[in-house]
């Protein structure tokens, strides 16, 4: 991205006053985005004839370290621009509408001042919208600036790869398969100041570790990919076996993406057999797309995992299929779709939904233990409910009881077993889904209905009970599973934020 800066932002700047806030914002943002920060060469101009020496000259110095805009567009040969805008050659206005010139010609993509009278012409042109103040700059670039807004367990810490140990034996595999580890990590990874999420257990040792770029390129590959804004898992390596950590990973990769803007994730790979980091992509989407070859003749796959696949294709798919293989998608505008409003347990919604925003974290958590069945998608509710209108495919919209009594998330059944009355087969069913222990189980007044589901998405505002009674969505607290209308299904859609990306009519 190119932005120009007027002279009256470069005076804040480069000046000895003290910088403002919004002006150091906005250098942070430029610099976080990595965008092209250009000067005008007529800049100059307004700047000596500043009549203080020593401040002129200061801030001319200043200046050079900016580039400059270079062989500008000049607006001399264009009657019409001239027509609009007249002014005596070498005057204020004759500079001020040379600069402008750069933002109607489209050689910068933004031009940030706070001259209002260049905003005044701008809007005669009709390119106000990328002439901006430097509040409607921070504005803007803020929602390009990528965001961690992924809720993540207290076990799992998002950091810097340089805070990493590449000598932790997590990385020996790596360097066995890669001769160019040691310049990989030093100099793609620390220097470039890659993120990753990161798991240390007895002490610090690493048990579970995503590095991961973003990526704005095309992808040398066979056959090639298309140049395309993409989340790279660059590493995946799970030690700490059990506690579907990598299921966890790949949750906050999606979620990561989805509050980025980002709609396509990759990794590539060496496949060996029994592998099971392509067992884990596999559940959740990943698609073997193209191959690469590597200096040594081995050759690598690249796995796809496309967020917002073509709708026609999401169509020609039954809503189970949807709901598996392009998670985080889910078919709900269809009325064949059932829609049912679940009661939970503070105490179980707290099990189940770990990355639930606001959430306070539980006892083992803060000591670095993790809860197993809050690291999965896939997971598991039980009940006493005699509904029996429940099949695969259909909706479930979490209700938490008091004291919040809202409804907060969303999932997609992916089974169902009714009338079970066997402790033992209901706990072979539910494994490490569930927030129940066996104990509980064993104590349950049966026969229970088991469901077994996908959490797709935390609603952006979560209904309170008043509101939910308000819009006549419900009668009263729900004490059990009940099904809404289809109508009032999409009623709350509405209300609560889901994203329409990833739904499918």
């Amino acid at each position: 991205m190119r932005i120009l800066l007027d002279t009256n932002i470069l005076i804040y700047r480069e000046d000895d006053r003290i910088i403002s806030n919004d002006i150091q914002n906005l250098q942070r943002l430029l610099s976080e985005l990595g965008s092209v920060t250009l000067v005008h060469p007529l800049s100059k101009n307004d700047i000596e004839k500043d009549s203080n020496i020593e401040r002129r000259a200061k801030i001319l110095s200043k200046i050079l370290a900016y580039p400059l805009l270079d062989a500008y567009p000049n607006p001399r040969n264009d009657g019409a621009y001239l027509s609009m805008f007249q002014a005596d050659p070498g005057s204020n206005d004759d500079i001020d509408n040379i600069i402008l010139y750069a933002i109607y010609r489209n050689a910068v993509d933004f031009f940030v001042t706070e001259d209002r009278g260049l905003h005044r012409k701008a809007l005669r042109l009709s390119c106000e919208d990328r002439v901006l103040l430097v509040d409607d700059a921070i504005r803007i670039l803020e929602r390009l600036v990528q965001k961690d807004d992924a809720v993540s367990p207290p076990a799992l810490k998002r950091d810097f790869v340089y805070n990493l140990n590449p000598s932790d034996p997590i990385f020996d595999s790596l360097k066995r398969d890669y001769k160019g580890f040691n310049y990989w990590f030093e100099n793609k990874c620390c220097k470039t100041g890659r993120r990753c999420w990161v798991h240390y257990r007895d002490g610090d040792k690493i048990g579970a570790l995503l590095i991961y770029n973003i990526e704005d390129e095309q992808i040398l590959s066979k056959p090639p990919l298309a140049k395309k804004k993409r989340f790279k898992i660059c590493t995946l390596k799970v030690t700490y076996i059990g506690k579907k950590i990598g299921e966890l990973l790949i949750k906050q990769s999606v979620d990561y993406c989805i509050n980025n803007d980002i709609s396509e994730i990759y990794l590539t790979h060496f496949v060996e057999d029994e592998d099971q980091l392509i067992e884990l992509i596999s559940e959740y989407g990943f698609l073997e797309k193209a191959e690469i070859e590597s200096d040594d003749g081995r050759i690598e796959k690249v796995y796809v995992k496309d967020l917002i696949p073509e709708r026609d294709l999401l169509k020609s798919l039954s809503p189970l299929e949807v709901s598996k293989k392009y998670y985080p998608n889910l078919v709900d505008g269809s009325e064949e779709v059932n829609k049912f409003i679940v009661p939970i347990k503070p105490e179980y919604h707290d099990r189940l939904f770990t990355d639930f925003p606001g959430r306070t974290p539980l006892k083992e958590e803060t000591s670095g233990e993790f809860i197993v069945e809050g690291n999965t998608i896939t997971k598991a509710y039980l009940s006493h409910s005699p509904i029996r209108k429940i099949s695969p495919r259909d909706i479930l919209i979490f209700y938490r009881l008091r004291p919040s009594q809202m409804v907060t998330s969303i999932g997609v059944v992916d089974a169902i077993y009714a009338n079970m009355t066997d402790s033992d087969q209901v706990l072979k069913l539910v494994a490490k889904r569930t927030v129940y222990s066996k104990e509980e189980i064993e104590e349950m007044e049966k026969p229970i209905l088991v469901i077994l589901f996908r959490h797709h998405f935390h609603f952006k505002k979560c209904l309170t009970f008043d509101r939910l009674i308000d819009m006549d969505l419900i009668a009263g607290i729900p004490r059990s599973i009940q099904q809404i209308s289809h109508e009032n299904y999409m009623r709350l859609k509405e209300q609560v934020g889901i994203d329409g990306r990833y739904t499918v009519d």
